[in-house]
């Protein structure tokens, strides 16, 4: 898996960054391939205004779709609790793309619900998936470096 822009990405002024361990990227990878032909979604979590993931966590997509994500609700609920009793926050979700660019779509940029979250999306258009990172910000969308370390 490459955790580096693609093509369209080249030459692009990166702002910010994510740091995952590559136990997290594989579990992305799993996760992105497991759900195909729908999207696959899950939450990053780490210490909140973080720009280190120290956990993924794999979500039902309710809209069990290959061209929209929903988390579930319960997950998220489940999973947001059990990190503030730990001292840590939900820091962002990643959902895959089956088909396109791992960059987010109009639908993406609509549904960002956080401006302090990181938005990975990991493209299954290539082999090997790439991963990629983003904020979005009153519909600004901006890459980050994606980090695995």
């Amino acid at each position: 898996m490459s955790a580096s822009p693609d093509a369209a990405g080249a030459g692009t002024e990166l702002v910010g960054q994510l740091v995952i361990t590559p136990d997290i990227e594989a579990a992305i990878t799993h996760h992105a391939l497991a759900c195909k032909p729908h999207e696959a979604c899950g939450l990053l979590v780490g210490e909140w205004g973080s720009d280190v993931a120290r956990e993924f966590h794999p979500c039902r997509n309710v809209a069990a779709s290959a061209i929209v994500y929903t988390v579930d609700p319960k997950d998220h609920l489940r999973i947001e609790l059990d990190a503030e009793a730990r001292g840590l926050a939900v820091i962002g979700v990643v959902h895959s793309h089956t088909h396109t660019e791992a960059f987010p779509s109009p639908t993406d940029v609509r549904q960002a619900p956080d401006p302090q979250w990181h938005y990975s999306i990991i493209s299954l258009k290539y082999d090997p998936p790439r991963l990629r990172n983003f904020r979005i910000v009153e519909g600004a969308v901006s890459e980050t470096a994606l980090i695995c370390d």
